[in-house]
């Protein structure tokens, strides 16, 4: 009985192999559509994938006939990794993925275990006919077996042509008719929602990559502020506080600004920055500016006050290129330049990076070494301990520096080892993306406290600019399902919305230059940050094309963003707005996350906007080409550090006090306050 009933299966496949493979790729198209998109028309995966899928399935059916299930097999296994590819870059990016994305794919191996953080065990069913097709092929070797009658039964010629020539043409002008309409919607999620998933993909490879270039002679500063509502005054506040003082930037692993003053169960999450919050700066309305290369591209943002290229990476797109840069422009005032970071300079093509950026020196695993290794490097401790020797090296030299320090160990999916776990949460927060998110950066900033104490024992503290940001989003709204999205709604106050996303904060500080500010309301984002850097350290900027804007002097602000939400997507006055399939079917999101607290975004704003991404673009690629010959030294260790690192432990308690407050600091308030009225 039971081999008959196989023979029945196979005979139903093996003879409708067109109906049962468009069964099992409906059934995949609905999984994909449920993860991305919500509210979904019951009909809309039907009417707009099967299309694709059968024009596909009729070529088989023309042209394959000694190897019919194989074709059907392989046309299922590639259709299957493209939804899988897209669920899984969705659930991270908030994006629809495109075969550009595969350049980065050899980065993928180095953050597997963000990867694997990311799938739901239901994902996995849309691979579950791929493993019974696997044995049923490994079956059909032996002649008898279940697997060759299938074989045998699929590979008769199909005596249809007529019918297959009609559905053919059918589904070829119903694609046609999905993706012709929706060509010039902004949003690319909506796009791919309008076209489906696979008229998306396959549009995405014959689409125009080329972006018309405006002309550099129309590409002035005056332009981009008059596009920007930039005023320039005569001398801006606190103009030149920290001039001649060493510049330390620290670049904090996935730090969103909702960590800033928070408590959990009665403990500080993070009791370092809150400490450093009311000693200098800070700047709670600042946003991540960064694209696909996430960390890569917070450094070329801050470093150049450009945006992030169109589409790929800046490390991929614009580094062939001589950028314009705050090193280069500190190198000519006698400043040594070096950035740091434990991971190797490979990594999302810093080598590259670098070079373009013109700094003199890196710091990566090889100077760092294996020590006390969390994920892909050396962990913050390490990161934070040599480099602090290494800056105590150079100012014992007395010629200025800039150092770049770029932190790691908080990195998604932030499971630390269990010796680094120190705040205690519940069982609530256990298994959860928020509670591990909580763990990683309460040791990040134990780690960064540590630092900071180092840095002031050594005598580098005193004498220098310090200004601490976040590089991008820890917890992409995607990611989170409904019991972590309660949790963060119970932390911060209110539902965890886009704005609270990619809103990190920004602190500087300066011993006896700074005093204890709040700049509430005071909107920026990571393009901001060099030309606020310039005006404190008093470096002009005069034929310096920058993007950005000091953030001491009181203006509205404009801010484009791309890739983490849709192109077109925008923060000024009090919101963030995100355009549908352009500015008409746009959405309002408050940035104080409360309903009704938003302001309007007019479309004139939105145009703006947009030409600022042009012109950052256009004006990047055509900067001269970068000398091969130009490249950054790399440090390697001393020998005698390499045998102390196999020793040595930790040269600083786990305990280490938080941050102290400034005891004088309402008397550099009030100070501050005069000078700047």
């Amino acid at each position: 009985m039971r081999p008959a009933l196989l023979n029945r299966v196979y005979r139903i496949i093996g003879s409708r192999p067109f109906i049962f493979f468009s069964v099992i790729m409906l059934f995949k198209s609905y999984l994909a559509w449920l993860v991305i998109f919500e509210d979904m028309p019951f009909w809309a995966p039907l009417i707009s994938e099967i299309p694709f899928i059968w024009a596909i399935f009729c070529l088989i059916e023309w042209f394959s006939s000694k190897r019919k299930l194989t074709a059907y097999l392989i046309v299922n296994l590639a259709l299957t990794g493209i939804f899988f590819s897209v669920i899984m870059y969705y659930k991270y990016y908030g994006v629809i993925v495109t075969w550009r994305a595969l350049e980065q794919v050899n980065q993928v191996t180095a953050v597997k275990n963000s990867v694997f953080s990311l799938i739901d065990p239901y994902f996995l069913f849309i691979f579950s006919d791929i493993v019974v097709f696997i044995y049923l092929l490994i079956n059909g070797r032996r002649k008898h077996g279940a697997g060759y009658r299938l074989l045998r039964i699929c590979n008769r010629p199909n005596e249809r042509r007529g019918v297959m020539t009609l559905i053919f043409a059918l589904s070829v002008v119903i694609c046609v008719m999905n993706i012709l309409p929706h060509t010039a919607s902004m949003n690319e999620r909506v796009q791919a929602s309008e076209m489906g998933i696979l008229n998306y993909e396959a549009y995405s490879l014959i689409a125009d990559e080329e972006y018309e270039l405006i002309e550099k002679s129309e590409i002035t500063q005056d332009a981009i502020d008059e596009l920007k509502g930039v005023h320039r005054p005569v001398r801006a506040p606190y103009q030149g506080w920290a001039k001649g003082k060493n510049l330390i930037v620290i670049q904090m692993e996935s730090l969103q600004n909702f960590l800033i003053g928070l408590e959990v169960e009665g403990q500080e999450v993070t009791p370092n920055l809150n400490a450093l919050v009311r000693q200098g700066f800070y700047f709670p309305d600042f946003y991540h500016m960064v694209g696909q290369g996430n960390t890569s591209d917070a450094e070329y943002v801050v470093n150049t006050s450009f945006y992030i290229p169109p589409q790929g990476a800046a490390t991929m797109r614009y580094v062939d290129r001589r950028l314009p840069s705050l090193p280069r422009l500190l190198k000519v005032r006698g400043y040594e330049t070096m950035t740091f970071h434990t991971n190797t300079v490979e990594f999302w093509n810093r080598t590259e990076l670098y070079a373009a950026l013109g700094w003199d020196r890196y710091y990566d695993d090889r100077f760092f070494g294996k020590e006390d290794a969390v994920f892909f490097g050396a962990s913050d401790d390490v990161l934070y301990r040599k480099t602090a020797e290494e800056l105590e090296r150079a100012h014992r030299e007395g010629k200025p520096f800039y150092a770049q320090v770029v932190s790691m160990t908080a990195h998604h999916p932030f499971t630390l080892p269990k010796d680094k776990i120190s705040l205690d949460l519940s069982d609530k927060y256990s298994g959860t993306f928020v509670g591990d998110y909580l763990q990683a950066q309460h040791y990040a900033d134990e780690a960064l406290g540590r630092f900071i104490a180092d840095l002031k024992a050594r005598g580098v503290w005193q004498d220098s600019l310090i200004v601490l940001y976040g590089d991008h989003v820890g917890l992409p709204v995607y990611s989170l399902n409904n019991r972590e999205q309660e949790l963060l709604a119970e932390l911060i106050g209110h539902e965890y919305g886009y704005a609270d996303m990619i809103n990190v904060p920004l602190i500087m500080l300066s011993d006896g230059a700074l005093y204890p500010k709040r700049f509430e309301g005071r909107l920026g984002g990571q393009v901001d940050i060099l030309p606020t850097i310039a005006g404190l350290m008093d470096i002009p900027l005069i034929g310096y094309i920058h993007f950005g804007q000091n953030l001491l002097v009181e203006q509205d602000n404009l801010l484009p963003q791309r890739y983490y939400l849709p192109s077109g997507t925008l923060i000024t006055g009090k919101s963030l707005f995100i355009p549908g399939e352009g500015y008409a079917d746009g959405t309002l999101y408050p940035l104080s996350g409360e309903p009704g607290d938003e302001s309007v975004v007019t479309e004139d704003a939105f145009e703006r906007a947009l030409r600022l991404l042009q012109l950052s673009h256009s004006y990047v690629r055509q900067l001269p080409e970068r000398s091969p010959d130009e490249a950054p030294q790399a440090m390697l260790p001393e020998p005698d550090d390499e045998a102390e690192t196999e020793k040595t432990a930790k040269t600083e308690p786990d305990d280490a006090p938080p941050v102290e407050d400034a005891d004088d600091a309402a008397e550099h308030e009030t100070e501050g306050e005069e000078a700047e009225s």
